[in-house]
């Protein structure tokens, strides 16, 4: 049966396709910048759902998280609303490394971002699977559902997941889907007819277990940090909400004069792998789907499956498994650390090989999906398509692996997506001012030959790039686009304020005798130990960030000197629509990779894999006498 077109009377500025982690900040971003935007997702009810581990953040992800939220995006408020347990990692270690990272109640996650979604203003939400991009003269002007229902908008995000042809493997079953339970997405066969590359990439899940079944006296208790460190700017204006869903430890916002934020936090556990464990697997590589060469998609490194671990660390007598509670309300366990793609069977015999794990029972099977991905350096550094006008992607479409990556690639497709309907300049963030920038240089500039996933190590600026220090960094440059106003804005120039207020004492006045400055730099002064009417002065948020510049002061400022000098690189400018082919002195490498990426300044030319000094040092050159 043919239907007949249907197109939907409202048009929209912004389009997004996809409502998971990537999709939701999209959304919200072109909203809060006076967008009229529609969400189109293939189910209502799994908006913002936590396909993986319910967890936010980690090393370099935390600090994402946190930069989200200094522009003004849902994840930090979000998890610190619906958090069961808090940690800050590498809290013994230098500021730079340091990130907090929280399990949340997966549900009340999900539920609190759909009505997030549900009450903001010029936002749209849509039930549909979307068949077709709609293109007019290389420009995008809709598209079109498998029940013929057409919606026209100026823009188009896709924050597909991995949903674009799915394929899960349990062992040497597999079935089409993107998430277990799920369907997929046909948007493959619409993108490579327009000319998009499309490549094939796989990740992985545990299995969960009930957690009735754990013996947890077996196990080692791993409680979180009190108090508890919180990724938002404003979680204190976060309060209980006895009459939600979730019970009464889940958080909503209320008004600004509330100070409170506290949660009562759930423990999980720690456990590890045995010499038996690792024979079970052994003993069944032939029934893995991965290293029987089913699975074609490349794999995250990082993150590898409990079989690649036993191949791959053969000398490791253990490994270590961590038990994490899904939510308040549900006994289900994820096992973090056991990622594998084995058959049934075999899962339920290596897990039951595990001290505390010998009764288990799994409830849902681990498995391995591979799916389609764009390589991501067919974007520009806006995440808009350079053959398709008005085309953004964001998240696991570009080949990056991880909530906090998705939705940070979201928020900024969101933001120029608004923006290039308002016909203003992008927001492009640099590498020097946020780990946000580094991930999009990457990926724009080097391309992915796996998921490519953030690390602390991946910023070359990170002691400037602290998780503490997010907002002084973004809020109020973000402000001059419309992405953050009101009480946001005006706490964030508040502690600016204060911030170099503190400074400036340190560095100039004396106090009984004795430079602040100094002070801190001498062995046990530490900020508890900063005498107290100094103290008084401003809040211990501030004096942290004091503390920092002043024990880093000789590092911080040789930091500050690269960037200085980098950025007269990223000031240099490359004609648009240059070819390479016209230079010469090029190597024939260099031009062809070149002319792919076709880079915006010599400080991204720089950074094009296989690009050389000599190959900047001739593009320079030649730069210079075409302004002569």
């Amino acid at each position: 049966m043919i239907l007949s077109n249907f197109i939907y009377p409202k048009k929209y500025h912004v389009l997004v396709i996809g409502a998971g982690h990537a999709g939701v900040e999209a959304g919200m971003a072109a909203a809060r910048m006076g967008c009229d935007v529609a969400i189109i997702t293939q189910n209502l009810d799994t908006i913002g759902q936590m396909s993986c581990n319910p967890a936010i953040g980690g090393l370099g992800k935390g600090h994402m998280v946190r930069e989200i939220d200094a522009l003004g995006g849902l994840m930090g408020l979000n998890t610190d609303a619906t958090g069961i347990q808090f940690r800050m990692l590498n809290a013994s270690k230098g500021p730079s490394v340091r990130a907090p990272r929280a399990q949340c109640d997966k549900k009340a996650y999900q539920f609190r971002i759909k009505f997030e979604l549900e009450c903001q203003d010029g936002l749209d939400l849509h039930q549909g699977n979307v068949a077709n991009l709609l293109i007019k003269n290389d420009v995008v002007y809709g598209i079109r559902t498998n029940l013929g229902v057409e919606y026209h908008t100026k823009s188009i995000i896709i924050s597909s997941g991995t949903f674009m042809r799915g394929l899960m493997h349990v062992g040497k079953q597999n079935q089409a889907g993107g998430r277990m339970g799920d369907g997929i997405s046909t948007l493959s066969d619409s993108l490579r007819d327009l000319g998009i590359e499309i490549e094939r990439f796989k990740t992985g899940t545990p299995c969960r277990l009930n957690g009735r079944s754990i013996n947890t006296d077996l196990c080692e208790r791993q409680d979180g940090d009190e108090p508890p460190p919180k990724f938002s700017f404003l979680a204190d204006t976060i309060v209980k909400d006895n009459g939600s869903l979730s019970g009464s430890n889940t958080f909503t916002l209320n008004n600004w004069s509330d100070p409170m934020f506290h949660v009562e936090q759930l423990p999980c556990w720690i456990t590890y792998t045995n010499g038996s464990t690792h024979d079970l697997i052994r003993s069944n590589l032939d029934q893995s789907p991965m290293h029987s060469g089913i699975i074609e998609g490349v794999g995250p490194r990082y993150c590898p499956s409990i079989e690649d671990k036993v191949v791959r660390f053969a000398d490791r007598e253990r490994h270590q498994v961590f038990l994490e509670p899904e939510g308040r309300q549900t006994n289900e366990y994820y096992v973090n650390g056991v990622s594998t793609s084995l058959p049934y069977s075999i899962q339920y015999e290596f897990i039951r090989s595990i001290k505390g794990l010998e009764n288990a029972e799994i409830i849902r099977p681990g498995y391995a999906v591979e799916y389609d991905f764009c390589p991501p350096t067919q974007l520009q550094p806006t995440l808009e398509t350079k053959i398709i006008g008005g085309l953004y992607f964001a998240g696991q479409i570009n080949g990056t692996s991880g909530y906090e990556e998705a939705a940070a690639q979201g928020l900024l497709a969101g933001a120029n997506a608004a923006l290039k309907c308002q016909c203003k300049e992008p927001l492009i963030l640099s590498r020097s001012k946020s780990y946000i920038g580094v991930m999009i240089d990457d990926l724009v500039t080097r391309g992915v030959t796996e998921p490519y996933r953030m690390f602390t190590s991946r910023a070359e600026y990170r002691l400037l790039l602290r998780q503490d220090n997010a907002d002084l960094r973004l809020t109020e440059w973000a402000s001059n686009c419309g992405l953050v106003k009101g009480e946001r804005l005006k706490r964030a120039k508040q502690k600016k304020e204060d911030y170099n207020v503190a400074l400036d004492l340190a560095h100039k006045k004396n106090h009984e005798g004795l430079k602040i400055n100094v002070w801190f730099r001498k062995p046990g002064n530490e900020l508890s130990k900063l005498p107290g009417d100094l103290l008084s002065l401003f809040s211990s948020e501030v004096w942290g960030l004091v503390e920092i510049e002043c024990k880093n002061a000789g590092y911080i400022a040789r930091q500050e000197q690269m960037i200085a000098r980098a950025e007269n690189m990223e000031g240099a400018s490359i004609p648009d629509g240059l070819d390479y082919n016209l230079i010469n002195g090029l190597k024939k490498e260099a031009v062809i990779r070149l002319n792919k990426i076709k880079p915006k300044t010599l400080g991204q030319a720089s950074r094009v894999s296989g690009i050389t000094p000599a190959d900047i040092a001739v593009l320079t050159i030649w730069i210079s006498k075409s302004k002569l």
